[in-house]
């Protein structure tokens, strides 16, 4: 390696390291304070809650390595730039691409460590996250009673209240309950309360919550067939009702416990790729089935068999008229119900088509954005170290707020496309690689001004013609006469 890669390189490792540091502790505090509300009065000892941030701080990687690279490059090029070292470079014959190519070799290594570090590390660390994450929020429910949202308290209980005030918190206005019950799916059992107060200490194994004015609906289903028919359905008011809630067993919560190993961004590339393709296959047998459903109640194969086929062969009035009044009417019942019946069916099997298709979406999605990642550091690598040497200017001014701009840009891009992904307005392997495709071009354009030694924008091809067409139609105009008295 000759002295002038060695010295871009050791200036560019220690401007990247220092914005690395800075970035990532910003991240991570930004990273508590989302997550403040799960951590909040939960008594978690200082080694959880380092667990916690050793396992979160991974997962900022995809946001923090893109943003360190684009800023450290303008830093670093536009401090040369501003010192004149490009300047003395190009007076020795030495380009800007022939400056830029022992960097760009040390790009090409950090994105393909980028790759690996995201298809082994970032899974590892959403996983060990997502789990004791899931874990402490089963630590002291009675403090996980979040406003405005169903909050799980063990195994049988969802809570949600508008408001809670209180000096603790423990007063509560409009309680929703749902309870579910042993080897049953679903919430049968509903309580509503317009008032509740949570009575018991916060230390308590048992969490005492009394409620005021409100309703319990149950509609468990019994075990007989008989009886299930009949759809019953228990529906009772009252005006103070106490609920004692076990939590003896949920304050013993293991917190190494990785019960949770199925969500798309715990999975590497192979992973993805197989559970990727049995989703496919999963939605295309839903799609196949339900058509084979739907086309069976038109009762189409067995619709003609009380009408005389050779009569009617020539038939070109009303169909009702093929059957008799009383048979009309039945006909127009059975296809009113049909038509009400399917339309029921197929929009609750839209719903869970969506549901499908948003999951495999996702995960055709995280597939690609690690391969993303990678080929972004590169691209922005090659957008801030021609800005840098365009611009001029080092430090953390100018190309502090260029590059926050410029990430913005391509960080909201990528939000955007990918939400619109979810649901297939947007091809989901397009909308990974969007943001990156449209800093592919500004790479290039930036490349090729600051290699010819040309400003970001220029209008001479506007401007000269203009000038020269002015002069020629208006001779004796003084528009440009300073200019020319000085050439």
């Amino acid at each position: 390696m000759k002295i002038l890669d060695r010295y871009i390189l050791s200036s560019y490792l220690k401007t990247f390291i220092s914005v690395f540091v800075i970035l990532m502790l910003i991240f991570v505090l930004q990273a508590i304070w989302l997550y403040i509300k799960e951590l909040a009065g939960k008594d978690l000892d200082l080694i959880t809650v380092a667990k916690f941030l050793f396992y979160i701080t991974p997962t900022l990687i995809p946001l923090i390595l893109p943003l360190t690279i684009l800023l450290s490059s303008i830093m670093v090029f536009g401090n040369f730039a501003e010192n004149y070292e490009f300047a003395a470079m190009k007076s020795t014959g030495i380009s800007l691409q022939r400056a830029m190519s022992g960097l760009s070799i040390f790009i090409v290594g950090l994105a393909i460590t980028t790759f690996f570090f995201s298809n082994n590390v970032i899974p590892w660390a959403e996983y060990n996250s997502y789990n004791l994450r899931k874990n402490i929020a089963k630590v002291k429910p009675a403090m996980a009673i979040a406003e405005g949202q169903f909050n799980q308290i063990g195994e049988s209980f969802n809570i949600k209240v508008s408001k809670k005030s209180g000096d603790r918190g423990q007063f509560l206005d409009s309680v929703v309950i749902h309870q579910s019950e042993a080897n049953k799916v679903g919430n049968f059992t509903t309580i509503i309360a317009n008032k509740g107060e949570l009575v018991s200490a916060e230390n308590s194994n048992v969490l005492k919550l009394i409620l005021f004015d409100g309703y319990y609906y149950n509609d468990t289903p019994p075990k007989d067939i008989q009886e299930r028919r009949k759809e019953p359905f228990l529906k009772s008011a009252f005006e103070k009702y106490t609920m004692n809630i076990d939590l003896s067993k949920l304050n013993e919560v293991d917190l190494d416990d990785k019960a949770y190993d199925d969500k798309y961004s715990m999975l590497n590339i192979s992973e993805l790729s197989i559970t990727t393709d049995s989703l496919a296959k999963a939605r295309q047998n839903t799609y196949t089935d339900f058509s084979s459903t739907l086309y069976k109640r038109t009762n189409i194969e067995t619709l003609n068999l009380t009408v005389d086929t050779k009569e009617a062969t020539d038939f070109t009035g009303n169909v009702l008229d093929l059957f008799k009044t009383k048979r009309q009417v039945q006909v127009i019942e059975y296809a009113i119900n049909a038509v009400s019946s399917t339309t029921n069916i197929i929009n609750s099997k839209e719903a869970d088509l969506k549901t499908k298709t948003i999951l495999l979406n996702k995960h055709i999605m995280a597939f690609h954005e690690k391969f993303a990642l990678a080929i972004a550091c590169i691209i922005l690598f090659f957008v801030g170290a021609p800005l840098g040497a365009l611009i001029r200017k080092g430090g953390l001014g100018l190309p502090m707020v260029i590059a926050i701009v410029l990430f913005l840009t391509y960080h909201f891009i990528g939000i955007f496309a990918k939400n619109s992904a979810k649901d297939s307005s947007i091809n989901p392997i397009i909308a990974t690689w969007f943001s990156t495709l449209i800093m592919l071009p500004l790479s290039i354009y930036l490349t090729r001004r600051a290699t010819a030694d040309r400003g970001i924008f220029e209008f001479d091809h506007i401007t000269i013609p203009l000038k020269n067409w002015i002069s020629k139609r208006f001779p004796n105009s003084k528009l440009f006469k300073s200019n020319d008295e000085t050439t």
